[in-house]
């Protein structure tokens, strides 16, 4: 099975026309009204940070989130955790543009750096062993897994990720793909495909999902498009999509993050 092949559909095509056309009435506002620009990246990085630690089951409201980034001040009942990772996503946010600005290329070391910011002060990850039960180990931040990692999917089969003996060849064919596209694919296809691969292997104890999104949108941004993200209440949709595709059906997932970028795109024009 290809993990990397994904059929130009007429609906995607039209999806990535739509992309397209809404990226050009924000490149045209953009210019005219700069201070307002910052003030949509911010808000798109505190949604963008919610949402993300959200799906992976953080408790903080958007709220919350947005009072602990300004304010540095905790809400009683919460777990530290949930604050950390708020914390983290964000100077993963940062970590990225600062990439773009220093026009670093994508590689297995910077996908270990997030990874490592990520999970910075973590320190334990949690996980199900084989008997069901839930267990936790040390954190090793920016480190491939050495153990495997399965997950229990929405239609109650059990998911196992790649094993860790091959998470170091299939990284490897990863970023040779998305370097051997980034310049002649459509910014959605190589995003979305990433995505998905990077969520596909697994190669970290912890901190996939997000890590995965921060990839997708870093190709994004380096493509001249902004972040998509991935809303919280769109879960079960997102989950079913990935399932698609590793049965070999990649489109579904990348029609699903192709309407989540229109969504971003559609909230910046608003907002200008």
């Amino acid at each position: 099975m290809s993990y990397y092949t994904v059929r130009e559909t007429d609906a995607l095509k039209l999806l990535m026309k739509e992309i397209d056309n809404l990226q050009v009435k924000i490149d045209e506002k953009r210019p005219v009204r700069p201070e307002r620009w910052q003030a949509v990246t911010e808000k798109l990085k505190m949604e963008w940070t919610y949402d993300s630690n959200a799906i992976e089951g953080s408790t903080l409201t958007l709220g919350e989130t947005i009072f602990f980034l300004r304010e540095g001040l905790t809400v009683e009942g919460k777990p530290l955790k949930d604050f950390v990772d708020a914390h983290n996503h964000v100077d993963a946010i940062n970590f990225l543009y600062d990439v773009i600005s220093d026009q670093r290329p994508i590689t297995e070391g910077l996908i270990k750096e997030i990874n490592a910011l990520l999970l910075q002060g973590v320190e334990y990850t949690y996980a199900v062993d084989l008997t069901g039960k839930k267990t936790r180990k040390k954190a090793t931040p920016g480190q491939y897994k050495k153990a495997p990692n399965t997950v229990l999917q929405l239609d109650g089969t059990i998911h196992e990720y790649t094993d860790p003996l091959h998470v170091a060849t299939e990284m490897e064919d990863l970023i040779v793909w998305i370097n051997g596209y980034l310049d002649s694919e459509h910014g959605l296809i190589t995003g979305a495909v990433a995505h998905y691969n990077l969520t596909r292997i697994h190669p970290f104890d912890d901190g996939n999902g997000r890590g995965a999104r921060l990839l997708m949108n870093l190709i994004f941004v380096k493509k001249g498009l902004p972040p998509a993200v991935i809303r919280n209440e769109q879960r079960r949709l997102y989950l079913d999509t990935l399932a698609k595709a590793d049965k070999g059906d990649l489109e579904p997932f990348i029609g699903f993050v192709g309407k989540s970028l229109v969504n971003t795109q559609k909230t910046i024009t608003e907002n200008l």
